[in-house]
This record gives C-alpha cells, structure tokens and sequence, in this order.
C-alpha cells in the first residue's frame, strides 16, 4: 500500500493491463503443435516448435523484466506479495501432483502389472514370460510382446550418488546464500548463489554423460519397456527442472550483483528457492525409488 496523507485514502497499487498473457499462450500454441506434427513425422511441426519457443522465451523476459521493475520500484503492497506467495506455493503443489503420477504409475507397474503378467492366468498368453522387475533384464527371457529388446539396468553407484551429492550439497549452499541475504551480506549471498549454479550445472552434465552410457552400453533406451519409459520420464523430467531451477537461480544472481532485492523484500530469491529445495526433494525420493529399489 502506498504511502498516503494523514486522513487520506489508502489505495493499492494494481498492475496495468497487459497482453504478456496472451502472447505467452500463442508461443506455448506453437510449440505443442509443433512438437505434435514433428513426432508425427511432419517436419514444418520443427520450424513451429522453435518458433514457438523463441516467441514463448521473448515473452517471459519482458514479462518478468516488467514485474521486477514493479517490485524494485516498490509498488507491490502486502497483498500483492502474498498473492505471489500462494501462486507459487500452488505451483509447486502441481508439480507435486506431476511427479506423484509417475511415481504412481512406477509402483503399478511393479507392484501389480508386471505380476499380474506372470499369473497362471496368462500362461497362455505370455508363455515366456518371467514376472521380474523389470522385464528383460534381471535374468527375464523375454517381454510379454516380444518386441523389447534385452538391457541391464543401472544402479546407484556412482553416477546418481555423485548428482545426489551435488543436488544436496547446491541445497546447503543456497540456503547460505539467504541466511547471508537477510543479514545484508551481499558479497556472501552472490558467491555462495554462484556455488549453487554452478553445482546445478554439473548436475546436469554428470546426467547427461549418464544417459550416453545407459543408450551406448547397457542399451537402456526410453522404448525399453515400462522400465525404460518410467525411467527415462523421472529422471528425464527431473533434470529438465533442475534445468528451470538454475536458470531461476542464475538470473536471481545476476539481480542481485545489479543490487536488486533487500534483506526485507526479496521474494524472488525466496520463490526460486522454494522451487530448488522442491528438486532436491524430488530427487531423494527418484534416487531411493529408482536407483536402489
């Protein structure tokens, strides 16, 4: 709320009308048509997919340029703060969700499909089939279709224990970093925010060199069965924000070396930092649930 005369009326500051809204669902239109006629075979759905993604990123930097501008030049009123808090809050409950369904769909197929193909019931059916997790792999002679060619699977020695390492030590970092924010120690805050990027990023680099190694030599590929695509979507989607994160974080750091944000007002550094601490959990749980069970 703005500071008023005595005896006045308060009033809150309201954003003007804007179109970042809707430009940014026309470059998210594009990008899933895009994408959907390129899988189809079409190849213009590539040129849609880019287009749509450079518009879609064009959109976001303005958008986020201007709500930075709005917050630094003290226009956000408690409400509008708190209205910030729950949009991300709620945000981060429907990624919640989002990884809860894979998770889901993980312990189904263990827990009940792949049993369920091994029963008395459809020995006709599948008469080669071996009801071990995961199929095709673990001694298993082969996949109820025939159609799964053979793989091994990977275990949590060393590359995921490294990457859990790296996640949970970029937790300890950033947490430095704001613990250092609210005490005013900028110098502090920027160096340990620059360890926490930089951890993301070899995060993503040992996960990379990972997923050569799993195509190239244990042929573990996202077509290799339900454990394939379970696999590939877990850790495939988790990297992709752990991607989101750093960006997040990264950005968030260069604010911060122009001067922006106080040790009273920096919801920005709090709300990506709410998103990495949400990464790291996630990865705890795919570390135990994929790589060890």
């Amino acid at each position: 709320m703005s500071a008023t005369p005595q005896g006045a009326t308060p009033y809150y500051y309201v954003p003007a009308e804007s179109s970042h809204p809707v430009m940014a669902a026309i470059g998210l239109f594009f990008m899933i048509l895009g994408a959907g006629t390129w899988i189809n075979g079409h190849e213009w759905g590539m040129y849609s997919l880019f287009f749509g993604l450079i518009w879609w990123l064009s959109i976001l930097f303005f958008w986020f340029r201007d709500a930075a501008r709005e917050s630094e030049a003290g226009l956000n009123s408690r409400k509008i703060d708190l209205s910030y808090r729950w949009s991300m809050s709620w945000f981060i409950f429907s990624e919640v969700m989002f990884f809860g369904a894979f998770f889901t769909a993980l312990w189904w197929a263990r827990v009940h499909s792949v049993p369920a193909l091994g029963s008395l019931s459809n020995e006709l059916l599948w008469p080669n089939f071996q009801a071990v997790w995961p199929s095709v792999a673990a001694g298993a002679t082969a996949s109820p279709a025939g159609i799964v060619e053979p793989f091994k699977t990977v275990g949590p020695f060393w590359l995921p224990t490294i990457n859990t390492a790296l996640l949970l030590t970029s937790g300890v970092t950033l947490t430095i970093a704001h613990h250092a924010l609210q005490v005013n120690n900028r110098a502090r805050c920027i160096s340990f925010m620059w360890m926490t990027v930089i951890l993301g990023f070899v995060f993503l680099c040992v996960q990379g060199y990972e997923y050569h190694h799993l195509y190239t030599e244990y042929n573990l590929k996202l077509n290799s069965g339900v454990f394939g695509s379970t696999f590939y979507m877990l850790t495939g989607f988790h990297g992709f924000h752990v991607l989101v994160g750093m960006l997040m974080l990264f950005f968030i750091t260069i604010r911060l070396m122009k001067g922006d944000f106080t040790d009273k007002s920096h919801f920005g550094f709090e709300g990506a930092a709410w998103y990495w601490h949400f990464v790291d959990v996630v990865w705890v749980f795919l570390y135990i649930l994929v790589y060890w069970m």
